[in-house]
């Protein structure tokens, strides 16, 4: 196990494409750690840098105390799994799994012995001497992990190794994860899109844009208070409502309503206003109180829940509701803020005023 820290880390590609910006990041030991962005937003690069299949063009990589920046990829103690499990099709899943143990010269007894031992923890003692060929998605995911686990080494790499899978399966391989990841102990960065399995595994979270880490907290850091309207937009499984609005005499003026506030930005300044659509209280009297005045414009079902979009002036604000409570369209409705969960940020560089 062991602590991963980069310093003013830098890619070029050629043609002057700078995939990783001067990046300073430490992933604690025994974190489990996932790098979070759209497509392009120089994530995978950033794993395979850290697993040595990327050289970097400056700056440096540690992991432990020692310095690996120009290691090799087998030198540095490392196992990733790939998106699409990189299992060897005319092996069977024991000699897959234990594959990196015969690069490192080890015995045949102490191969086939770690290979029964992670099968069985894994759950795939009935499979091992099938081929990749011959299992499910989820089982060669699996057989993926177990040559991670079966090398001990100090820290694992997983580029979207969940996205190949339907949509039950993923749920039930985070889970798995999970607890794989709790048990071992071993410090783990997660690349992934999607935002609900960094939410629901890693317990910090890097959000990317354009080779450049706008955000690093836990997800309840990343979620409840954005750094910016980057971050904000990219988070959620709603979209946040993001309305402009300026300072007046103390308090926010946004979309036709006046909201108290206690920043300290002065009379004029412009600003954006966000607010999640679950903090959002949705009625259909008057509150008596700061409010949004709109019209239902539609709403959509989530299930438990329905997303109603709420045209308030020239905007179109959100608002989650429980399923039973969706009003029809046209209805004239009032939007609540929830107390405190107001978020402010200046409309100049997308940064929260805190």
């Amino acid at each position: 196990m062991a602590a991963i820290v980069l310093s003013g880390l830098v890619k070029e590609f050629p043609g002057g494409v700078r995939a990783l910006d001067k990046l300073d990041l430490t992933i604690e030991d025994g974190e489990f750690f996932a790098l979070l962005g759209p497509s392009g937003c120089g994530k995978t690069t950033l794993l395979r840098t850290i697993a040595g299949l990327e050289p970097p063009t400056g700056g440096t990589v540690h992991i432990g105390d020692r310095d690996v920046t120009r290691l090799e990829p087998g030198a540095r103690d490392v196992a990733m799994v790939f998106q699409d499990y990189a299992l060897f099709p005319h092996m069977t899943v024991s000699d897959n799994i234990s594959y990196p143990l015969k690069v490192r010269r080890r015995s045949r007894s102490e191969r086939s012995g770690r290979a029964a031992e992670v099968g069985a923890q894994l759950g795939l003692s009935p499979l091992l001497e099938r081929r990749p060929a011959a299992l499910s998605g989820g089982q060669q995911q699996r057989v993926a992990l177990a040559r991670a686990v079966a090398v001990r080494p100090a820290a694992f790499l997983f580029d979207e190794p969940l996205s190949n899978l339907d949509a039950r399966l993923r749920l039930e391989a985070r889970t798995y994860l999970k607890r794989l990841q709790r048990d071992l102990a071993v410090t783990t960065v997660f690349v992934t899109h999607d935002q609900a399995e960094a939410l629901a595994l890693a317990d910090r979270i890097a959000v990317m844009e354009a080779g450049r880490i706008r955000q690093v907290g836990t997800p309840r850091d990343v979620f409840g208070r954005p750094a910016n309207t980057f971050v904000a937009n990219f988070i959620g499984s709603t979209p946040m409502n993001l309305l402009e609005g300026s300072v007046h005499d103390g308090q926010l003026s946004v979309a036709g309503a006046l909201l108290s506030w206690k920043g300290t930005l002065p009379d004029g300044e412009k600003v954006v206003v966000g607010i999640r659509p679950e903090y959002l209280t949705l009625g259909t009297t008057d509150p008596g109180g700061p409010a949004w005045r709109g019209t239902v414009s539609v709403a959509e079902n989530l299930g438990t829940s329905a997303l109603v979009s709420v045209a308030v002036g020239d905007e179109l604000v959100g608002a989650v509701v429980p399923e039973e409570a969706e009003p029809p369209a046209e209805t004239p409705v009032w939007l609540v803020p929830q107390p405190g969960r107001l978020l402010v940020y200046r409309a100049s560089d997308g940064e929260r005023v805190t």
